[in-house]
């Protein structure tokens, strides 16, 4: 389907755009296959580079495959928005609205647009992060671990895209940030436990003085999730499949635990279940639950989850298209939400799947949050 999709999407391209451009026929053909090309380069990279989740070519390649792909998609929204303008036009005026559908002038500077934007959201899309911090109320903390500090990394997808260089950057921003706990919500990886072993390395040098906890997305499934859990494991990172554990900072109760991703369903393995995670929780105890995706978060709340740490959505990677991202994730894609008496943040991500390295008013992020007690914000 996804194919089928951005086939589609390089032949409306190929209608409103190169059709009407003033160039010989071969070199309208010859654009034209190079757009379609762009559009389905993903085919090319999933039978003979790797894996339609893990393209094994240079980041380079990556970057520039990612650049056209973007710009192809940003030309036609671009596009689509002149034909919408020109529709509605037409319906009070029909020669200015044939003029604002047959605009070449418009064409030409939506092509330039549309590969400046795509540029610069590439370069959004692999640079380092900045460290967002906000703080949150999360309901049951005592008053001793106001102030409480974690670190939420999330969406990393160590690939030939994001290597063991930028990795290795994530984590020295982090572990500068002295955290209490880290906290990592899937997606860790794109590729084989042998293709990654060099990238995800750095993921050893994580610190923070009550742990390292993570959970699997649904990236994890697609190549060798059973060998990667005790990788993982490997580099100090504890893996919360489907469980909880109780911290005790000073001397306190805090729970946190954490869900494998629904994806589980389709290789035969456990699927997510925060009933069998949150049993035997005292209801007194403050809870943080990490889920990959923002999705079940009302059932999470009845089960008694005082926060959801989520990521996947990437905040949908390009503002105003991110809504498509936010209907299909319950209407949720991107920073903090109540929900029944539960708060939840969707972060934007870290890193991002190879395949679409674009940013474009969703940036990237290392998330700070600190923890604050009700019974202290309360307090005058």
């Amino acid at each position: 389907m996804f194919h089928v999709f951005t086939g589609l999407i390089s032949l409306y391209v190929i209608w409103r755009f190169v059709l009407p451009l003033s160039l010989s026929r071969p070199a309208k053909i010859l654009l034209s296959l190079f757009l379609l090309g762009a559009a389905e380069h993903h085919l090319v990279t999933r039978n003979f580079f790797g894996s339609m989740a893990s393209p094994e070519v240079p980041g380079t390649l990556l970057m520039v495959l990612g650049w056209l792909f973007g710009a192809l998609l940003l030309l036609a929204m671009l596009l689509l928005l002149r034909d919408v303008a020109g529709v509605v036009v037409y319906a009070f005026s029909r020669p200015r609205g044939r003029r604002l559908l047959a605009a070449r002038a418009w064409g030409k500077g939506a092509a330039v647009l549309a590969l400046m934007l795509s540029a610069i959201g590439v370069w959004q899309a692999v640079r380092v992060p900045d460290v967002k911090t906000l703080e949150i109320a999360l309901p049951k903390l005592p008053p001793e671990l106001d102030g409480f500090r974690l670190v939420q990394l999330t969406d990393l997808h160590a690939s030939r895209l994001l290597e063991a260089p930028w990795i290795d950057a994530v984590v020295k921003k982090t572990n500068g940030l002295d955290p209490d706990l880290i906290v990592i919500t899937g997606d860790l990886v794109d590729g084989t436990t042998d293709a990654r072993a060099a990238d995800v390395r750095p993921l050893q040098a994580l610190r923070a003085r009550h742990g390292v906890y993570a959970i699997p997305g649904n990236h994890e499934y697609y190549a060798q999730y059973a060998r990667w859990l005790p990788a993982f494991e490997q580099l100090g990172l504890r893996l919360l499949l489907n469980e909880h554990v109780t911290l005790t900072p000073n001397g306190q109760r805090l729970v946190l635990a954490g869900i494998t991703d629904k994806m589980a369903a389709a290789y035969d393995e456990p699927v997510p279940d925060a009933a069998r995670a949150l049993n035997g929780v005292p209801k007194t105890d403050p809870v943080i639950l990490l889920s990959h995706r923002p999705i079940g978060a009302a059932q999470n709340a009845r089960l008694g989850a005082g926060l959801q740490l989520s990521g996947h959505t990437h905040g949908g990677q390009i503002l105003g298209p991110h809504l498509l991202t936010q209907l299909a994730n319950e209407g949720y894609v991107s920073g903090q939400y109540e929900v029944d008496g539960m708060q939840m943040y969707v972060s934007n991500g870290t890193g991002l799947w190879p395949g679409f390295p674009i940013r474009l008013g969703r940036p990237s992020e290392i998330t700070q949050i600190v923890l604050r007690s009700p019974a202290r914000v309360a307090t005058p």
